[in-house]
């Protein structure tokens, strides 16, 4: 695009985030404002009482004070040079007892009372499915051809460092942090994979914002990720699989109906799905899309009763369905659509409502909560940048693998939540985490920056054009 059309594009920019601003947000906040003010609070017919009696009614308007609050932080900080993902994230915490229960408790509880949560939450567990089978359907394997031995090493030394000095910082955070009942091996296991994961979503988002996505080391980072992404999951259904088995026998058995469940998907339903994508035309394959859904819902369902969690199904779905037809079209643009636009933003809202930062009141807990962050950045990043020099690699472009590796984001908040659901995190410690997913995902972008430029391969993307799917780039 010319110069004269960018400052045009940056005033619509701006008059469409005040125009949000005023007609969407404004209107929600005067809302929740007469909700918890009534007719000037003093009599008991408020309209608090109104919306109470329709639980309908509170629960939408709790969906759009979520969306708009997401969508406004996230265009905000997608104008310093973070990704939209950030702020939604930092919008979710804003939504909780970090802030507005400190601020405003009346408000707070009038806007998620206890009666609305598990029905958030229930949305919430249904778009982190559809995440994930889309996670699954972005990853592209032809980024590994040619480029496998740098990948294999660089991710799994990228996963293994800070798993490995996670394990040992469980160690000593185990008798402070531990939920009561929760056994060493869990704990350091779990502690251990929040360390570990990497977002290829969110990776990909600051890859083409910074104008990286079709260069040498963006083609080296996203297929380091894709490898990093597969054994990151499948590392977190075997830790699933230990915490809720009774007994090593049960341990074993979940494994065992594990490998099966992954043996019929690319032994069985792989074959069928590309026969099928093969033989049927694409208007016909756009109509039978719809079904796909139906298919990612019965491998969550299945994952989830065999005890690896239903993320992991859904995850192995997207890895096998077939790609580059209609039905792939229709399932990225329609499911993606919904699931970022409405039910992300209700995962990020549920998550703030469990992470209050007031826990950490006590300097003694941010001590602890830095020490996690350095942990976890020298671990990924420390790890894939000594990984990626091994094999090869400038130090300059080492650090920038080692810098997009260090990147977590939403995946990261997914399998937080998965140890708070299973107990293995407690509130404080869960905490402390989500922090560190923010402050390592919020480094990402600016220290890539730095180091494109260092080396001279920064490419300026016009932001119109960016899309959020995974393409094939070449370097």
């Amino acid at each position: 695009m010319g110069m004269s059309e960018q400052p045009s594009t940056r005033t619509r920019r701006g008059r469409a985030i005040a125009v949000y601003g005023l007609l969407v947000v404004a209107p929600v906040l005067l809302t929740v404002g007469l909700l918890v003010g009534g007719d000037g609070g003093g009599t008991a017919t408020t309209a608090v009482e109104t919306v109470a009696g329709h639980p309908l009614a509170h629960l939408l308007l709790a969906i759009a004070v979520v969306v708009a609050a997401c969508k406004l932080v996230g265009a905000l900080l997608q104008r310093i040079g973070q990704p939209p993902v950030i702020g939604e994230i930092a919008a979710g915490i804003l939504l909780g007892p970090s802030a507005l229960g400190a601020a405003w408790p009346e408000g707070a509880a009038a806007l998620f009372p206890p009666s609305v949560l598990p029905e958030l939450n229930a949305l919430a567990q249904v778009g982190v499915v559809l995440f994930v089978f889309l996670t699954g359907l972005e990853l592209n394997t032809r980024l590994l051809r040619g480029k496998g031995h740098l990948a294999v090493v660089v991710s799994h030394v990228s996963i293994a460092v800070p798993f490995l000095l996670g394990v040992a910082l469980a160690v000593f955070a185990y008798t402070r942090f531990a939920p009561e009942g929760i056994g060493f091996l869990a704990f350091a296991l779990f502690f251990g994979v929040s360390l570990s994961v990497t977002a290829l979503p969110v990776l990909v988002r600051i890859l083409q914002d910074v104008g990286l996505l079709r260069t040498e080391v963006g083609v080296v980072a996203l297929t380091c990720a894709v490898v990093d992404d597969v054994t990151a999951w499948t590392l977190l259904a075997v830790v699933v699989a230990l915490v809720t088995a009774s007994s090593m026998t049960g341990v074993v058995v979940t494994l065992v109906l594990a490998a099966v469940f992954i043996a019929f998907l690319l032994l069985v339903a792989r074959p069928l799905l590309e026969r099928l994508a093969r033989r049927t035309s694409e208007s016909a394959l756009r109509k039978l899309a719809p079904l796909a859904l139906v298919g990612v819902l019965l491998c969550a369902m299945s994952t989830e009763w065999i005890g690896v969690h239903a993320m992991f199904g859904a995850f192995m779905f997207g890895l096998v369905f077939p790609r580059d037809n209609a039905a792939e079209s229709w399932l990225r643009q329609n499911t993606g659509g919904l699931t970022a636009a409405v039910l992300l933003p209700l995962f990020f809202a549920y998550s703030g409502l469990r992470t209050d930062i007031g826990l950490l009141a006590d300097g003694g807990l941010w001590l602890w909560c830095a020490a996690i962050v350095f942990v976890a950045v020298v671990g990924k990043l420390g790890g894939a940048a000594i990984a990626a020099r091994s094999v090869g690699e400038t130090w300059n472009r080492s650090l920038q693998i080692g810098t997009l590796m260090n990147c977590r984001g939403l995946t990261e908040l997914v399998v937080l939540n998965v140890g708070l659901q299973l107990g293995v995190l407690s509130p404080t410690l869960f905490t402390m985490l989500v922090l560190m997913a923010l402050i390592s995902t919020a480094m990402a972008a600016p220290l890539a920056t730095w180091f494109a430029r260092r080396e001279g391969t920064l490419v300026e993307v016009p932001r119109q054009r960016r899309s959020s799917r995974l393409p094939v780039p070449r370097p």
